[in-house]
């Protein structure tokens, strides 16, 4: 085995094992074994880039910004920086699908424009290219890995691009500090509107799901919806529809047997059973 990926291996573990023991939740074999394989392929396809990383988890802040309302607040965010001869590129690393980064590409266009901008005007730093980088597998090549077929998965390796490079326009940057404000002051105002049962409905933009499951399903405030609550008394089938007989639960089903699988799975090793 190659000692870089016996390393991952390891680091992987150790993480793993430590997020475990502080949340009390463990993942079931199947999908540890899924994040570990997204890793490990992640690696292959970039390890070329990631060994010309520079400064590694940079963290750039915009202090003592004011909202519409009067309201101070700042804005972080953590990017890898590569310095080459002359040359310095800023990568933003993102678990969002490839295809939604792609046809939204104007909401990381605004978050790496901040970015660049703090950067280059607060810290007088050159800047020649900026992307985001998607770590999640593109669709072609879970379907090769689930079908175990090996010359798939290589043509799908090779054809997967992670890298969406981002045009920087110095002139958005002003817009979208005030876009952060009028968020910052909805959620000290205790703003926290949901969207319509319409739009729960809709597709997402670069996806084939609807906001429901795109959205929704990964949102932990979900079950005390109102919304939600009603597109899913209007579900005919499906996990939304599994939900309305568990108002009283944070968890549907399928949700509630990875829970109970794993934990049982964390709570016998730990008392050695």
């Amino acid at each position: 085995m190659d000692k870089t990926e016996a390393k991952i291996r390891e680091l992987f573990e150790q993480n793993y094992q430590l997020i475990r023991l502080e949340g009390g939740h463990a993942l079931t074999e199947d999908i540890k074994e899924q994040a570990l394989e997204q890793v490990l392929l992640y690696w292959r396809k970039l390890k070329d880039l990631a060994q010309k990383v520079t400064d590694a988890e940079v963290r750039l802040s915009l202090p003592n910004q004011t909202t519409p309302q009067g309201r101070t607040f700042s804005i972080e965010g953590v990017v890898d920086i590569v310095r080459e001869g002359d040359v310095t590129q800023m990568y933003d690393v993102k678990t969002h699908d490839i295809d939604y980064i792609k046809e939204n590409i104007e909401l990381y266009e605004e978050q790496l424009n901040v970015y660049a901008y703090v950067w280059q005007e607060l810290r007088k730093n050159a800047l020649d290219f900026s992307a985001v980088i998607s770590t999640s597998l593109p669709k072609s090549l879970r379907g090769a890995l689930r079908a175990g077929n090996d010359s798939q998965v290589d043509k799908a390796m090779a054809a997967w691009d992670p890298v969406i490079p981002i045009k920087f326009d110095g002139a958005k940057v002003k817009q979208t500090i005030t876009e952060f404000g009028t968020v910052v002051d909805c959620i000290e105002g205790g703003k926290f509107e949901s969207p319509s049962v319409d739009q729960l409905l809709k597709k997402v933009t670069g996806t084939n799901q609807t906001f429901a499951t795109n959205i929704c399903r990964n949102c932990d405030g979900r079950f005390s919806c109102d919304a939600y609550r009603e597109y899913a008394r209007g579900a005919t089938r499906g996990k939304a529809r599994e939900f309305v007989k568990y108002y009283d639960t944070s968890l549907d089903r399928d949700e509630q047997e990875d829970w109970l699988s794993g934990n049982s799975n964390f709570e016998n090793e730990e008392s050695g059973i």
